[in-house]
């Protein structure tokens, strides 16, 4: 039997039962008491890396470990973007709506709720202490290149404004963050940017694509 489960882990109780031609009950004692053998759900990950994958997440990592070693103002140089859809009201967390109450009174009661239709997407740019530079989306707008390099000069201007010291750009994979114009406007003003690993390429839709 353990040779059997070792070979298809997911085979159930009767199926081991049928292969070894004993009677369920005697199968599922033999399995969890002498075995000591459960059956679980498959845990839940983002995304099953590759070994070439999980390599280059460690050297990424070791890389930002040793510059943030060699460099006491490594972190607070760096300024991270990103987009998000922003709705008119969003819905309450369980904690949000929670309440107290004693073991005589009624359990509260909410109706159930779906978020707003009315939405819109934000770019934002933080760094150690907080917000740098944040501007909505125009509606109809899709976060592509030639969009993004718009915002990116607005950045700037802002950063030379209120930050004029070196800076260090972090966004993640999106098409628009890794275009070639992209990375031409980052060069060309000599703002360098932080390597993030390829896996965290989230999918593309309508509101971020080249």
């Amino acid at each position: 039997m353990r040779e059997i489960i070792r070979a298809v882990q997911r085979l159930t109780i009767r199926e081991v039962a049928e292969d070894v031609g004993i009677v369920f009950g005697t199968c599922q004692k033999i399995l969890t008491e002498e075995l000591q053998m459960r059956r679980v759900s498959a845990k839940l990950v983002p995304r099953l890396l590759t070994a070439e994958q999980k390599e280059d997440r460690v050297s990424i990592c070791t890389d930002l470990r040793e510059r943030v070693q060699n460099d006491p103002n490594f972190t607070s140089s760096v300024i991270t973007g990103d987009e998000s859809w922003i709705y008119g009201y969003d819905l309450e967390t369980n904690q949000m709506s929670s309440e107290w109450k004693t073991a005589s009174s009624p359990r509260p009661q909410k109706a159930r709720q779906v978020k707003s239709n009315v939405k819109t997407m934000l770019i934002a740019f933080l760094d150690i202490d907080g917000l740098v530079h944040h501007e909505y989306v125009p509606r109809g707008q899709t976060v592509n290149k030639k969009f993004y390099k718009t915002v990116l000069q607005r950045l700037r201007d802002a950063m030379r404004r209120h930050r004029p010291e070196k800076w260090i750009m972090h966004h993640y994979n999106a098409p628009a963050h890794r275009a070639v114009t992209t990375n031409e406007f980052l060069a060309k003003h000599n703002i360098p940017s932080l390597p993030t690993p390829l896996t965290l390429l989230r999918p593309t839709s309508s509101c971020c694509r080249n």
